[in-house]
């Protein structure tokens, strides 16, 4: 059985920037064989090592420029201007972890949901939680069919949907 870790971040005390720890959350509680879960703030250089040993990785972030209610997305390893920051972006973490590893890190996706307001406040936008709800479904749909009928899930994000989780 593949692993598959399932990678959240944001700031929880920013309003919907808790949309990936929060989801994370959920995901968690699902108790799904072969997947992991990991909860930060930020992505930092030294989360290279939490990568280490899995086939599969699915980064979960809060958006305010992505369509509704989420989309998602390959991402590859790739030098960019996070690479000198504190806090990186997937592809910069990949693109890190290839460096330190020399070698390809695992295929890895993004899952950006999307977010309203991001000011001071302890609870997501009404907006926020239901796309958070609809990727969530997804989430659960694609684990249901690949567990059941061993086929990819569905492929439109518009409608509920991940798009590939081929192979996850």
């Amino acid at each position: 059985m593949q692993k598959l870790l399932f990678f959240g971040y944001g700031n929880p005390s920013r309003g919907d920037d808790a949309l990936g720890p929060l989801l994370i959350e959920h995901i968690h509680q699902l108790s799904l064989t072969g997947l992991s879960s990991l909860v930060e703030m930020q992505l930092m250089i030294e989360h290279v090592t939490d990568l280490i040993g899995y086939d599969r990785i699915v980064f979960v972030d809060a958006d305010m420029m992505c369509k509704e209610p989420f989309e998602f997305s390959e991402v590859s390893a790739k030098k960019d201007d996070s690479y000198t920051s504190h806090a990186l972006t997937p592809a910069t973490l990949l693109y890190t972890f290839q460096n330190i590893y020399r070698q390809p890190p695992p295929p890895s996706f993004l899952l950006r949901i999307r977010g309203y307001s991001f000011e001071l406040e302890d609870r997501l936008s009404k907006q926020a939680d239901m796309n958070m709800q609809a990727a969530l479904a997804a989430i659960r749909q694609w684990f249901y069919i690949n567990e059941n009928i061993r086929s990819p899930g569905c492929a439109d994000s518009k409608n509920g949907c991940l798009r590939p989780f081929t192979g996850l």
